[in-house]
């Protein structure tokens, strides 16, 4: 079983220089702002996750490579897997499209967001059962933002892959990490590959599909079981420091979601210091992903 995580620093000259030119507007620092977390999360893999064994870090360039990451670590450029023509892009929906054509991936892996860090052992179980992703989905009807109109959209074309009716009701799964099979996820693009492409956009539309095109193919074609890690969000908008630290260094979930929001420049800094000072606390070792 392998990893991948998307990972993006908005600080990188290189990376502002493309998102400037190819955009024209400002940057949404809650979208791209780099809290140094992604030391944790490979370190957490490495701790909670020993089953795992490559991990695959989906990046823009060259500059977006940490300097302490190790040779352990295989880095895929965004050229890589993504068709030039829709090259620079800034839209993690979009790029979640093309996972499944990373070079040498496991069929079976697990995708992370940045943010998702393990802070308990975990087991393979815990995200596969035979041939069959172990995940709960919740149910829903309608779309009243661009959030629930991605999630209706990748339920829809989940449908259309299968020669399915599409439907106002959808089902997601948890925001959490995501048990993906490679094959199922190159069968479901296959299948509705030009309305995927269509739907391409550098940023976030309401247009457009998300991850959960991949997870809800397998659940409409039968092949999830009821199960899933618990799980927790920290919403950064409304806690303290104090909350924070708890949350990080008592956790009663498999998995941890560190939610950013709009905030002041100061805030980011104090919020920052905290959550790394709790996580090295939580995870001190140095991960064989580290330099």
């Amino acid at each position: 079983m392998d990893a991948v995580v998307t990972y993006v620093d908005g600080s990188d000259p290189q990376w502002l220089k493309e998102y400037a030119a190819a955009v024209g507007e400002s940057l949404e620092p809650k979208r791209f702002r780099d809290w140094g977390l992604l030391r944790y999360l490979l370190r957490g893999i490495s701790t909670y996750m020993p089953f795992v064994e490559n991990v695959y870090l989906v990046v823009s360039g060259e500059g977006q490579v940490p300097s302490w990451l190790s040779s352990e670590v295989k880095v895929v450029y965004h050229r890589d897997i993504i068709p030039e023509k829709f090259l620079p892009v800034f839209n993690s929906c979009a790029i979640e499209m093309f996972l499944h054509r990373i070079p040498g991936l496991a069929e079976r892996f697990v995708y992370f967001n940045d943010d998702i860090i393990p802070l308990m052992p975990c087991s393979e179980e815990d995200f596969f059962r035979g041939d069959c992703l172990a995940l709960d989905f919740r149910k829903g009807i309608f779309a009243t933002n661009m959030y629930t109109r991605q999630v209706l959209n990748s339920s829809n074309m989940a449908r259309k892959a299968l020669g399915m009716r599409p439907s106002q009701a959808w089902v997601r799964p948890p925001h959490s990490c995501m048990p993906m099979l490679r094959s199922a996820s190159a069968q479901a693009f296959d299948a509705v590959g030009g309305d995927i492409l269509s739907r391409i956009s550098a940023l976030r539309e309401p247009r457009n599909l998300n991850q959960y095109f991949f997870v809800d193919y397998l659940y409409y074609a039968g092949r999830t079981v009821k199960g899933s890690l618990t799980r927790k969000h920290l919403s950064l908008g409304v806690k303290s420091g104090r909350s924070v630290r708890s949350f990080i260094l008592a956790p009663d979930r498999h998995m941890a979601c560190i939610n950013d929001v709009s905030m002041t420049e100061d805030r980011f800094l104090q919020l920052r210091d905290e959550i790394l000072a709790a996580l090295q606390e939580r995870l001190p070792e140095r991960s064989r992903f580290e330099l």
